[in-house]
């Protein structure tokens, strides 16, 4: 067949990481630098980089942020204390929130109002899971992969129901809710399932892919949870070999060894840049038939969070 790279369609930016991103861009032009926002916007280095360019200031928590300033919260959600702690220093907020991640805080607290403890299926430390928790403290228990699964000891007599983290592997949560049904017969589901669209989409796009290939290269940030499940979801549905890159240049030559077939495809917080870049290096090293093959087609798009939009109104852009 000869060198030959599947490029997996749908990849890169979602609806959530393209709102979050566009917010930031828009503060910088309605209110100059700096920009201050809390925890990365999305789980991406170039994107980070290229903003702190721009102007903008990342902080871990509020109290870094001058009184009165504005501050922006990141993608992947914030808890009722963050908000408090920002009210607290008179900062004006702008919502970042991902509206995916928004539904799964809601159901949250849908369920705090009855007498039922949450298992959160997802990974302690990461920003998603620490604000879906932080609307009910006492009340969530996170459930981190399938020996978490079967090691969780909810309190007796609570009814429970599970929720989870929306950058998992589509796989694996139904393996780890499946274990928790059978071990908790009495355990409800959320009303829908909570891993959002492009993480599925993107899933089931390197699946179709990792069969016939060799390699697959996944474009995105280590620290990027849905793009670390690439890699996994990849190597497990037959991909020989399945590496994680920032860029281009932290691809290796010796990866290329007798490959014939390489799949490409990139996180959900990934700007398409990046993977051009790889595509073009593959090419140099002899891999310059490129056939998309897509999965789905994605068209959802969100409205800018109502503060941003308001402001862009006023003046009048």
């Amino acid at each position: 067949m000869g060198k030959k790279v599947l490029l997996a369609a749908p990849r890169g930016y979602c609806a959530g990481v393209d709102r979050a991103v566009v917010t930031v861009e828009k503060a910088l032009e309605l209110y100059g630098a700096p920009v201050y926002v809390r925890k990365e916007i999305v789980h991406n280095k170039h994107v980070v980089q290229t903003l702190q360019e721009r102007g903008v200031i990342f902080v871990n928590e509020t109290d870094e942020v001058p009184e009165g300033q504005t501050v922006i919260f990141s993608a992947h959600g914030v808890s009722p204390a963050v908000h408090a702690s920002a009210a607290a220093r008179n900062l004006k907020t702008i919502d970042a929130t991902c509206p995916l991640v928004t539904k799964v805080h809601n159901e949250v607290k849908r369920f705090t109002g009855e007498d039922t403890e949450i298992l959160l299926i997802g990974h302690h430390g990461h920003e998603e899971v620490e604000g879906t928790a932080g609307e009910a403290p006492g009340r969530v228990r996170v459930v981190d992969g399938l020996d978490g699964a079967r090691e969780v000891q909810p309190t007796p007599g609570k009814k429970l129901v599970w929720l989870s983290q929306t950058t998992l592997s589509v796989d694996e949560t139904l393996e780890s809710v499946r274990i928790l049904k059978d071990r908790f017969p009495d355990l409800d589901s959320p009303p829908s399932d909570d891993i959002c669209y492009a993480t599925q989409n993107r899933q089931e796009a390197i699946k179709q892919i990792a069969p016939q290939t060799d390699l697959v290269i996944v474009v995105g940030s280590t620290n990027s949870s849905n793009s670390v499940r690439l890699v996994e979801v990849a190597k497990e549905y037959g991909a020989k070999n399945a590496y994680l890159v920032d860029y281009a240049k932290e691809a290796k030559v010796e990866w290329l060894e007798g490959v014939e077939i390489i799949g490409v495809t990139s996180g959900a917080s990934v700007p398409e840049i990046l993977v051009d870049d790889l595509i073009k290096w593959l090419a140099e090293h002899g891999f310059d038939d490129c056939e998309e093959v897509r999965a789905k087609e994605e068209s959802l798009m969100f409205a800018l969070p109502q503060e941003i939009r308001k402001d862009i109104k006023a003046a009048g852009k």
